[in-house]
């Protein structure tokens, strides 16, 4: 039979969300369908909303269920989620955020493409674009199991509804509408949660949380330390190369705000863990045989991962389940807009524009990005529906994560002169082959390389085999990228041979300049003639250069005459626009452009 009362329920908080996603699509500017104002709110986006908005980056549908979950199985010391995300937030706050605002980035690719170029940002592109995809089903496959399990609906019915309505609202109004239904998603879970705590733990089939006969601490086993820290490493620095976290920075009004937020959500993502925890913690002291539920006991994995509704559902009145899990619902469907919105962001702008569309309009990439959103939601939907171990493909998605693309955004963003093309395709290449040596028990996938220490039993590998990979990865990116340099810099190699055009057969029309501007906002500017003396080809001005103020580096120069900076200066000031000297401009965050 169908549960009516939790239908009612899950239905009037998904009215609630979806309200509140066209409501905040209308904040956006009327007639303003520019890249910045679609994909990162117009860099808007204040303090208030930005809490919430970075602290859902990491808490939604799937953090908590998978809290609850891990407590419940494993025990507190097995559950890393909560302090190894905080801590990313931390990281990436201390040694991303600040430099990526700075530069006026649109997407987490822009400064790997800066330095790669378009077609190896590409490359890089597929882990990132996989591990949002896999992301976004997995909620939805996650959602569907639950609702069908709780509310005796078809599992179907609940997944394909739930991404209709996540897809519609982000295809209206963008980030706008994917950061306030943020903010409505966390006071869903929070409210929801903490109501129902109470009634749980005052439930007489629960014993105390004290008592001897309940473990829900754990412990990690002497040849489990090693495996303990490679997972702890990879939540850590593993969580931070994502763009549904620098889409965030990214539309912060300043780079300082976007380290205070990161901040303030690493703060918010252990308080959202403390329900979560002790329901975990609630389920662990149940005796759930006692109760109504009626399926297989003790709980197999199919029953562990839904802990927390079924806590839900039965150790509280129905009152206050119908609340706690309609929330938790709307709240699991409101998690995976920001990987749809995340994906179709980087897919428009750094595969569509950069690659195949160097003069493609904004409009045009608007339109692109909209129906990326339907194929992304699309693809998400049916792999919900088709794919058993799509929890599988996610992990190894977010291993592929951590151990090419982290050590590559390091190298990028603060040792960029260290490292070329030659560098990032030899990391690529290392780090997917290492991972994949070790191979993924919920793909099914064998390893072909036994590390030390392999578990036979368990089947698992105890080798801290993935961090080993990230920093081969890493060592291969600079061991290449100086190698290739120098073979080509000291003439042992013709220029000729240097295919990538990265180190010294470099087109005279792609240079770029490294020194970075006031206010950060940079401009890629193409130059011809008497211009392309003062600048090479291509140079970056920010919004001082374009009201008509030369870079102070320019003045102090002896080598350029008086009158060129004159000249410059007066294009400028007449062409804000359209660029210098017979010139186009580029997207702000572009470094580099490519004829």
């Amino acid at each position: 039979m169908i549960n009516v009362a939790g239908v009612i329920s899950i239905i009037l908080f998904y009215i609630l969300i979806l309200a509140v996603g066209i409501w905040a699509g209308r904040k956006k500017e009327e007639g303003n369908d520019s890249e910045e104002e679609v994909m990162l709110a117009g860099r808007n986006i204040g303090l208030f909303v930005g809490i919430f908005t970075m602290t859902a980056t990491w808490v939604g549908g799937g953090y908590i269920n998978g809290t609850a979950e891990a407590i419940y199985t494993q025990g507190l010391v097995w559950c890393q989620a909560p302090f190894g995300y905080s801590l990313s937030l931390v990281f990436g706050g201390i040694f991303f955020a600040n430099k990526m605002r700075q530069q006026g980035y649109v997407t987490m690719l822009d400064p790997l493409q800066d330095s790669f170029g378009e077609r190896m940002g590409g490359l890089l592109f597929l882990p990132a674009l996989c591990g949002e995809v896999f992301w976004a089903a997995g909620i939805l496959a996650a959602l569907g199991a639950t609702l069908s399990v709780i509310i005796d609906i078809d599992h179907r019915t609940s997944v394909i509804f739930s991404a209709c309505i996540a897809v519609f609202y982000t295809l209206f109004g963008g980030l706008y509408s994917v950061a306030y239904t943020d903010v409505i998603q966390l006071f869903c879970i929070f409210i929801g949660l903490w109501m129902c705590i109470p009634f749980a733990w005052m439930n007489d089939k629960v014993l105390p949380l004290s008592s001897m006969d309940v473990d829900w601490i754990g412990s990690v086993k002497g040849d489990e330390i090693f495996y303990y820290i490679d997972y702890a490493l990879l939540l850590v620095f593993g969580g931070i190369p994502w763009q549904v976290y620098f889409q965030r920075v990214l539309s912060s009004r300043s780079a300082n705000t976007a380290q205070v937020l990161s901040f303030v959500a690493a703060f918010g993502c252990i308080l959202m863990a403390i329900p979560p925890v002790l329901i975990g913690a609630i389920a662990k002291s149940t005796a759930w045989n006692e109760t109504a539920y009626k399926g297989p006991y003790p709980l197999t994995q199919d029953e562990t991962s839904m802990i927390l509704p079924m806590v839900l559902q039965y150790l509280t009145p129905d009152f206050v389940s119908f609340f706690g899990l309609g929330a938790v619902s709307a709240a699991v469907m409101s998690s995976a807009d920001s990987s749809v919105l995340s994906a179709s962001s980087m897919f428009a702008r750094n595969v569509y524009k950069l690659i195949f569309r160097q003069r493609a309009s904004e409009m045009e990439i608007i339109w692109v990005m909209r129906v990326s959103i339907l194929v992304v939601g699309f693809l998400a939907t049916v792999m919900a529906l088709t794919i058993p171990s799509i929890y599988g493909l996610w992990s190894m998605c977010s291993d592929l994560v951590y151990v090419i693309l982290f050590p590559q955004l390091l190298m990028v963003v603060h040792f960029k002169h260290h490292c070329n093309t030659y560098g990032s395709l030899a990391a690529y290449i290392v780090a997917f082959f290492v991972r994949l040596s070790g191979g993924e028990p919920l793909m099914g996938l064998d390893p072909f390389i036994r590390y030390p220490g392999f578990d036979e039993e368990g089947q698992r590998q105890m080798f801290p085999f993935r961090t080993m990979a990230m920093s081969m990865s890493l060592c291969t990116l600079v061991g290449v990228s100086w190698w290739t340099k120098w073979v080509f810099e000291t003439g042992r190699l013709a220029p000729g041979y240097d295919f990538f055009r990265c180190v010294v057969n470099i087109p005279e029309d792609v240079q770029r300049v490294g020194d970075e501007l006031e206010d950060g906002e940079q401009m890629s500017v193409m130059a011809s003639g008497a211009m392309g003396k003062l600048y090479g080809a291509a140079t970056m001005v920010g919004k001082d250069e374009r009201n008509g103020r030369i870079n102070p580096a320019l003045e102090a120069d002896d080598d350029i005459p008086a009158g060129e900076v004159d000249k410059l200066r007066s294009a400028i000031g007449s062409e804000t626009g359209g660029g210098v000297g017979g010139s186009r401009q580029v997207n702000p965050g572009a470094t580099q452009t490519t004829l």
